[in-house]
């Protein structure tokens, strides 16, 4: 999905105050993040994930594998967080942080 450059603006004021709901450290990608940032995107749409990664090249590299793993979208990356999105087929509006939040 292509975001436009207001979508992404809207979509950064409102993962402002969201905190990191998945942590990927020194194993990287397992199968296992991957299917937590899966089941975390279908609740949450909008999410921030840390990576606990000192290398710089490393980290991005992973943030663009976990990118094409999940079928998300980057919003933005600040140090070692990023915020990503991907729309859920039935947003939950008791989890969606678009629909719960209005930033």
């Amino acid at each position: 999905m292509s975001l436009n450059a207001a979508k992404k603006k809207h979509f950064r004021t409102i993962g402002h105050n969201l905190n990191p709901v998945v942590i990927v450290a020194d194993k990287g990608l397992t199968d296992g993040v991957v299917e937590e940032t899966l089941r975390a995107l279908n609740d949450h749409e909008l999410i921030k994930i840390k990576f606990a990664i000192g290398d710089r090249e490393i980290r991005q590299q992973l943030i663009s594998e976990l990118i094409s793993a999940t079928n998300s979208d980057l919003i933005q990356t600040i140090g070692k967080i990023a915020l990503i999105f991907k729309a859920a087929d039935k947003p939950n509006p008791a989890l969606s942080n678009l629909l719960r939040i209005q930033g």
